[in-house]
């Protein structure tokens, strides 16, 4: 069956760093692979994606810190974040796509608190 296993999230200071990796099993040809990321009583929202071809698309508020990445044969999505802000609290959830069924999967979600 399809696994999409987060790892990376945790506690840091504002200012500091993490890296975010989520790797997938179980689907066939993968697609485009993403990271959303969802705070306290707002809704889900796009932080970045990636397609096969290796374009990039980043929200506004992560421009310029955050970057996304992609290693095909490990099947596996990064998210590097610099520069943390409190702001960027939240779960953050990998999606990928199968391109044969055309359907995305997510992530079991993985928490990313920034304080200090």
């Amino acid at each position: 069956q399809v696994q999409l296993v987060e790892s990376g999230g945790g506690l840091v200071q504002p200012g500091g760093s993490l890296r975010l990796s989520c790797a997938a099993s179980g689907i066939y040809s993968i697609g485009a692979m993403g990271w959303y990321r969802q705070a306290p009583g707002r809704q889900r929202e796009l932080v970045a994606t990636i397609t096969g071809a290796g374009i990039t698309n980043y929200a506004d508020s992560v421009k310029g810190r955050f970057t996304i990445s992609r290693d095909n044969a490990k099947r596996t999505v990064y998210l590097q974040m610099n520069s943390l802000k409190p702001e960027d609290t939240a779960v953050y959830y990998c999606n990928v796509q199968s391109t044969v069924i055309g359907r995305y999967y997510w992530g079991q979600g993985t928490q990313v608190t920034v304080s200090s």
